[in-house]
């Protein structure tokens, strides 16, 4: 998971979900999100076999919804602290599927490299206001305290811009997600290829 880590996010979209990853994968992310809390079970497991088809080359993520995952053959599930247990969700994906887990401690990082997670999404680094139930921004101490401690890919999020990834990426974030800068009005090809960018210039000078 390098680059730009994509998201969906229906009440930040112009263009609609479906145009939204095209354009993503237009700017070449190799990882696609699908989240959409606000569709029935059934609404969102048709859109998540649309985008899947879509997304048959690259690696195709649900938010939460293990069942969903499973029922379109994506290839993994994003968990946060109060979602289902990693356990619960390993045994119902199979053990090759990916499960990225979100942390916001160093505890919570620890603890899912130790349980088997294949990501974490350290969040927020920054204010937000995507996701009400963000909660306060952990900072980049945070974020370089895990890169430190854990050797699993980071995917940074949570109020992050083209002024700051910088500064994300050289804390060793391996891969960023900004949802209101590339969702929010129109270009998102171009704004995420912008971070494509940045990442592949940044990255070069950080040292593990």
């Amino acid at each position: 998971m390098k680059g730009y880590y994509f998201i969906t996010d229906a009440t930040l979209s112009k263009a609609g979900i479906i145009n939204d990853v095209k354009d993503a994968l237009r700017a070449g992310v190799k990882v696609v999100q699908y989240r959409n809390k606000y569709l029935s079970a059934g609404a969102a497991y048709q859109e998540a076999l649309l985008l899947r088809r879509l997304c048959k080359d690259i690696c195709f993520i649900i938010n939460d919804r293990v069942d969903i995952a499973f029922g379109v053959g994506a290839d993994g599930v994003h968990l946060g602290q109060d979602d289902l247990p990693y356990a619960a969700a390993r045994k119902l994906l199979g053990k090759n599927k990916i499960i990225g887990i979100t942390v916001h401690t160093l505890t919570q990082a620890i603890a899912a490299e130790k349980n088997g997670a294949n990501y974490l999404g350290v969040s927020p680094i920054f204010s937000t206001h995507t996701k009400f139930d963000a909660g306060k921004p952990v900072g980049l101490k945070m974020l370089s305290a895990i890169r430190k401690r854990v050797a699993l890919p980071l995917v940074a999020i949570g109020g992050i811009t083209l002024a700051n990834a910088p500064s994300v990426i050289g804390c060793g974030a391996d891969a960023v997600c900004a949802l209101s800068a590339v969702l929010s009005g129109s270009g998102v090809r171009e704004k995420v290829e912008k971070f494509q960018k940045l990442y592949q210039k940044y990255a070069r000078q950080v040292i593990r």
